[in-house]
């Protein structure tokens, strides 16, 4: 049996792409993707918390974890946080809820956040400007994620360390294109119906190019925080 390994949780393929190239894959059920290597385990089900929960489930299955990741997009909730800018949070918070999950970090554990504290909060769905600057102000928030919570929320039961690593694909002041209307019930993203609809609408060309060039560059900056802590964790 493989020793404990770090599992990592994002909801979408172009989130961790890059990284699970060259690793075993398992066959999908239910929407469900599964990667494994020797000092590893990615998983992702799709967007939302209940997706997050089978991704977890399922990589357990695979073998003991040493931690559970949230990994994958987060929106900016202010302008410290750039595009392709990596948040490792002090704090999760469940914005449904109210809880609060801290993260396996050596920092002080207080609330409410100061100005060193990083908050990341957790949504049911993709979060426009207004809320966004909602939640920066009502919760300090650094960013916003749909996954992160659920995450915590089985490692704390499971008595497992916790950590958040979330790279910034749409700016604090960017307006998202509707794209709730292109998910499907079980968290998927429809993007060819995506393509279609933006391909007759001009007038969303610009806004999506540039949430286009943000995610790809967030894609390239996570792959490369996901694989030093892969590789830091081979040094332990």
């Amino acid at each position: 049996m493989n020793p404990p390994r770090p599992i990592f949780i994002a909801a979408l393929p172009r989130e961790v792409a890059a990284v699970v190239r060259g690793w075993r894959a398992h066959p999908p059920q239910r929407n469900i993707y599964l990667f494994e290597q020797e000092r590893a385990i990615v998983a992702y089900a799709g967007m939302g918390a209940d997706r997050a929960r089978l991704a977890v489930e399922a990589a357990l299955n695979l073998g003991p974890a040493s931690e559970l990741i949230s990994v994958g997009f987060a929106g900016s909730c202010n302008p410290r946080m750039e595009l392709g800018q990596i948040l490792c949070p002090h704090i999760v918070v469940d914005s449904k809820t109210g809880e609060r999950f801290f993260t396996d970090q050596p920092h002080l554990k207080e609330w409410p956040a100061n100005e060193e504290t990083t908050v990341l909060v957790t949504v049911p769905k993709p979060a426009g400007v207004q809320q966004k600057q909602y939640l920066g102000i009502s919760y300090y928030a650094s960013a916003v994620d749909m996954e992160a919570a659920a995450v915590a929320r089985i490692a704390r039961a499971r008595e497992l360390p916790f950590t958040a690593m979330k790279a910034i694909s749409d700016a604090h002041d960017f307006e998202l294109p509707d794209l709730d209307q292109f998910a499907t019930p079980d968290g998927q993203f429809r993007e060819a119906a995506f393509g279609f609809h933006v391909a007759l609408r001009p007038n969303l060309w610009k806004s999506v190019a540039t949430l286009a060039k943000g995610s790809k560059l967030a894609a390239h900056n996570l792959r490369r925080a996901v694989e030093a802590q892969i590789e830091k964790r081979k040094l332990k």
